[in-house]
């Protein structure tokens, strides 16, 4: 028998174990709390902290404001204007329905809009702003304000957008800005992060090109909001920095006035300083103001500039190519000299036309220029002269100096995207791109600008530089750069590569690889012989004032404006035997089917430093459409001289 007293005992011990088991597992599990609490309080509270912020604080970030740019002397081309806005955020907002209809009564939202504005409140977070309107009148802002106590979680709001003062002036040189795309913020990670409802960025031009030094930075507001989402106050706001100011070297002046020139007209103009290689203007027409785009532009308007015929979104300077017709002469006689092919007294005898192997080759004159040498045949534009002349030189040698003188390369390839190469031809593109070997005819039509061969305007303006400025290499920009070189420096690099030997003196030049070095920025002597530069000069010279040059009517007699130039007439559509007898007026002709109107310039003569090129799409003669319009230009150009030379000489800006 077990003794109770025993039994007892056995039960104390055993309830006694138990209670210290359970102790300790309290003591664990307290320990264990108190390691936790510790943990949230000590380790992880910045953690909980932010989650609590993110809770309790909200931001408000407005489109930072964009950089602007200006001309050479200062005015602002495209600028910032204020813009009256109504901003929503949703989740102050107590009935939205309620709210957009209220809104309805207030402004002009159509029904259109009306469901749009649903659409994206809707498809974005409750805390993100809302646009209602990005471009209020001042009425209807002021009418927003008056009844503001009605309109909980509307904002209107002071804002700035995008202003293009001169309109349709400057459209081609700084293109435009309009809503960023999601490809926008795809491709670039500066638009993703200032990324906010209302964001404007650049769509093409320079816009485009310096869109990472013009977005600037976002205005920041930071407020408290209580556990519905309501406002309860400001704890902090960052102001934004504006975007960086860009100066340009173009000049408004004559911008405007390339503009009137070529008003009802789809051309180009291009004005250069032959030394600095400076844009004075750059002008393509038709234009279209780009105000339109700033808040979504309309159909009618779309339509209306997408359709029009003389292909105002094109800009012509740049992307347009076309044949050069008659003004590739200089270049194709410069390369004749260069290469012995001809001396400057080598005579041809122009009846009107020319047989070659079969085929009959024309004049631009009916019954010819008789006996010419090279002077007489630039002069005149003898089309005979240079079909001989080019079947001497070749196409490869051509192809040399023209690529030389920057035909068929890029001119401004670090600001435009869309600028177009164009192409000289030779023989092994023929072979590489066409499978077909290269034949004389196509010579012949090349050394008087037809054929394959095909130029932008800017691609003649500054080939017509390089020309004037004595044959020497020269880096075209259009902003301005406090690290440029001086006009001085620049002469005298020019001089000083006068010395330097070329790798092979028999050939007037190294491969265009070795020759367009981007980085190496030598003022390299594009010439064997300057003789044969100054000899092409003078022969411009005499195109324009002489009697019998192709742009005789056109002179100016006083020094102080006397330029010299080339014309060019360039066919679009082969001329039959019937339409060369029929003679037909340029009015009798359809338009699509009409020559294009050339002509390149420089001056003045005595003392030259501005480059030309005028260019009148289907316009017709170069000599009577073309150069005209140069005449006029040439002394708005030197007339604003002075003006220029001011701001360099008061080191107002460091060139």
């Amino acid at each position: 028998m077990i003794n109770s007293g025993e039994s007892n005992v056995r039960k104390y011990n055993t309830v006694n174990r138990r209670i210290f088991i359970l102790s300790v597992a309290k003591g664990i599990v307290f320990v264990g709390i108190l390691a936790k609490l510790f943990s949230l309080q000590i380790n992880e509270n910045k953690k909980y902290l932010t989650l609590s912020d993110k809770n309790r604080l909200r931001e408000w970030r407005l489109p930072p404001v964009r950089g602007e740019f200006e001309d050479y002397f200062g005015k602002i081309i495209a600028g910032n204007t204020k813009a009256y806005q109504l901003h929503v955020v949703p989740e102050q907002v107590e009935d939205f329905k309620y709210l957009m209809v209220r809104l309805k009564t207030i402004l002009p939202l159509s029904d259109n809009k009306f469901s749009k504005i649903i659409k994206r409140k809707n498809q974005q977070k409750p805390w993100e702003t809302l646009i209602i309107s990005e471009n209020l009148s001042w009425d209807q802002f002021s009418k927003v304000n008056f009844y503001l106590h009605e309109l909980s979680g509307a904002k209107p709001v002071l804002s700035v957008a995008r202003s293009y003062p001169y309109k349709e002036n400057y459209t081609h040189v700084l293109g435009y800005v309009a809503q960023a795309s999601q490809r926008d913020l795809v491709n670039n990670v500066i638009i993703k992060n200032k990324h906010v409802p209302g964001l404007r960025v650049g769509k093409s031009g320079l816009e485009k090109k310096f869109e990472d030094d013009l977005i600037g930075t976002n205005s920041v507001q930071r407020y408290e909001v209580n556990a519905y989402g309501k406002r309860i106050n400001q704890v902090d706001f960052k102001e934004g920095q504006k975007g960086k100011k860009i100066r340009l070297t173009v000049d408004t002046e004559i911008q405007k006035f390339c503009n009137e020139l070529l008003a009802d007209k789809a051309g180009s103009i291009s004005v250069m300083d032959i030394f600095t290689g400076e844009i004075i203007a750059m002008h393509s027409s038709p234009s279209f103001d780009p105000n339109l785009f700033l808040y979504g532009i309309s159909v009618e308007d779309w339509k209306s500039i997408r359709e029009n015929p003389l292909k105002p979104l094109i800009n012509k300077t740049i992307s347009g190519l076309y044949s050069p017709g008659s003004t590739i002469k200089p270049i194709v006689a410069l390369s004749a000299l260069e290469n012995n092919v001809i001396s400057p007294n080598f005579k041809v005898r122009c009846t009107g036309k020319i047989e070659m192997y079969g085929q009959t080759y024309h004049c631009w004159k009916e019954k010819g220029h008789g006996v010419v040498d090279l002077r007489t045949a630039i002069k005149r534009s003898c089309d005979s002269y240079f079909y001989e002349m080019s079947r001497r030189l070749g196409v490869d040698r051509l192809n040399v100096t023209a690529t030389r003188f920057g035909l068929g390369n890029k001119v401004l390839s670090n600001y435009y995207f869309e600028e177009k190469k164009g192409l000289v031809p030779s023989t092994k593109w023929k072979k590489d791109n066409l499978g077909k070997g290269w034949v004389l005819g196509e010579t012949l039509i090349t050394g008087i600008g037809q054929g394959y061969i095909q130029t932008t305007p800017l691609q003649l303006c500054m080939m017509t530089a390089q020309l004037a400025n004595g044959g020497f290499k020269i880096f075209p920009k259009i902003t301005v750069n406090k690290k440029q070189d001086s006009l001085e420096k620049i002469k005298y690099k020019m001089l000083e590569s006068l010395n330097t030997v070329e790798k092979n003196d028999s050939s007037i030049i190294r491969t265009a690889e070795e020759f367009f070095k981007p980085d190496e920025k030598k003022y390299n002597k594009l010439f064997r012989n300057q003789e044969n530069v100054k000899f092409v000069l003078d022969a411009m010279f005499a195109s324009t004032n002489e009697w019998g040059g192709t742009s005789y009517r056109s002179r100016i007699d006083d020094p102080k404006y006397q330029f010299a130039g080339k014309t060019g007439t360039a066919q679009v559509k082969k001329i039959t035997e019937i339409q060369r007898e029929l003679d037909l007026d340029i009015a009798q002709i359809p338009y699509k089917e009409r020559d294009h109107a050339w002509y390149i310039a420089f001056g003045p003569y005595k003392n030259p430093r501005y480059a030309l090129s005028v260019f009148i799409e289907h316009g017709g003669s170069g000599s009577s459409v073309a150069a005209p319009l140069a005449k006029k230009l040439i002394k708005k150009v030197i007339d604003r001289h002075e003006e220029r030379e001011k701001i360099r000489k008061n080191n107002l800006i460091e060139i």
